[in-house]
């Protein structure tokens, strides 16, 4: 806890504010210099210390893979190595290679297992053992929720990772927490125009939905969008992350006289569920006069690479694609593909994102203190990170930027050429008043670790 502008509690237990008065001490105690160092973590040496926590293991174990590549490129960048991937292009110019205001970047990683206990637990040792003055990380939202909790409660700023569900920025949104990637009620925007188009106002949906907050929040999102056409929607039907076999949930579709299967599943589990879906001829059959058709509302390309020939003709949405023309999108791709032998997916260029932005809203505040970071990035306008003019909004601390949707390519020129855009959702259509989801920031307060 905090009060008197940084001082902690028990150094105002000897005397109260008029008490330090009292001692003559010069009024240059309360500038952002003094207190600065009044806060849990607060970097003393000359090295600053950074979090990473993904899914090594579990469903969503190729994410976090990924995840991890890019930050630890973030890092080289930060610290003056390699070719500084998008810091060129990035439209803030603080920084410069130097680490972060002239500390040397350094780093713990762990394992969330995809699973939200585990990302909490791996957190807090994190925060409480190595000193980590930000956590990033998380593929999936229930994970990311659990770890933005215990970064409200420890005073630590939080940039979250791959997190889609409405919720992160909605009912569970904390002052301490950041999203860079777009959510379930974007996708919804961005998608429901494009499916309206390849397959008529006429439909009947039958959803398979991952039993968690990600899952609902996309399978409500989709249902509002689909049912705007005209659409009709069968009971969902829910399942367990990790599933694996998803033949017991697949049957009942077969005779439920669903024509579109919506498979609200991201990682292995969508990579199983589709070429499952493919295996059971699905796409092969006429339902109510029509082809059967499927979409996958998230995808990767590493979803699409493990997919195979199963993604191709699926609909979905993206936070970025690596084949972007944009400056930064390239330069990414370039220094990312030269250090790793294959192109970045969405989870790698929003993970690296959030530790440039984290580093500049430091750099630009003049300090580590939370408080002050917290105020540079929230309504922060910037550029040249891959997703063209993005706004951190300050009310949930919610980006907005444009939202993709994509298609699995027909014919693949190479073994990453597997996701085509074919439709890009503006800014603006995909922004949206912060009180449809609810929710508080809390109070802006540092504790003690």
């Amino acid at each position: 806890m905090t009060n008197l502008k940084g001082f902690s509690r028990r150094g105002v237990l000897k005397g109260g504010l008029a008490g330090i008065l009292a001692t003559g001490v010069s009024p240059l105690i309360f500038s952002k210099g003094a207190y600065a160092q009044e806060f849990c973590n607060a970097p003393t040496g000359d090295t600053v210390t950074l979090g990473f926590v993904m899914p090594l293991t579990g469903a969503y174990a190729d994410e976090g893979a990924d995840q991890q590549r890019a930050f630890l490129l973030a890092v080289e960048h930060l610290n003056g190595e390699g070719d500084g991937g998008m810091i060129p292009t990035f439209s803030s110019k603080t920084l410069t290679g130097g680490g972060i205001l002239g500390k040397k970047v350094v780093y713990v990683t762990g394992d969330d297992q995809t699973k939200p206990d585990a990302g909490r637990d791996t957190a807090r040792r994190m925060i409480e053992r190595d000193g980590a003055v930000m956590i990033s990380g998380a593929s999936s939202s229930g994970v990311a929720i659990a770890e933005q909790a215990l970064c409200q409660e420890k005073g630590i700023i939080y940039m979250a990772g791959l997190t889609h569900s409405n919720d992160t920025t909605g009912k569970d949104k904390k002052r301490f927490g950041f999203r860079h990637f777009f959510n379930a009620y974007q996708s919804g925007i961005a998608l429901g125009p494009i499916l309206g188009d390849a397959y008529g106002k006429d439909r009947v949906a039958y959803h398979l939905t991952a039993d968690y907050t990600w899952g609902w929040t996309q399978e409500e999102s989709m249902i509002a969008a689909t049912e705007a056409l005209g659409w009709k929607t069968l009971p969902p039907v829910r399942t367990p992350v990790n599933a694996g076999d998803f033949s017991q949930y697949l049957t009942p579709v077969l005779n439920s006289g669903a024509d579109v299967l919506v498979l609200n599943h991201y990682g292995f589990d969508g990579v199983n569920s589709i070429t499952q879906a493919m295996q059971f001829g699905m796409r092969d059959k006429q339902v109510n006069g029509k082809d059967f058709q499927i979409v996958l509302p998230l995808v990767s390309d590493l979803m699409a690479k493990g997919a195979g020939e199963a993604i191709r003709g699926v609909y979905g949405t993206a936070n970025w694609d690596w084949q972007l023309g944009d400056e930064a999108s390239k330069a990414f791709t370039k220094s990312f593909g030269a250090k790793y032998g294959q192109p970045p997916s969405q989870i790698a260029q929003t993970s690296y994102a959030q530790v440039l932005l984290y580093a500049d809203a430091c750099e630009r505040a003049g300090t580590f203190l939370p408080s002050a970071v917290i105020k540079a990035l929230e309504d922060y306008e910037f550029d040249g990170l891959g997703n063209g003019p993005t706004t951190y909004r300050g009310s949930d601390h919610q980006c907005f930027k444009e939202v993709y949707a994509v298609k699995g390519k027909d014919a693949p020129a190479n073994p990453f050429d597997l996701l085509e855009v074919v439709a890009t959702a503006s800014k603006e259509s995909v922004t949206y008043d912060p009180a449809i989801f609810g929710g508080e920031l809390g109070p802006d307060t540092a504790a003690a670790c």
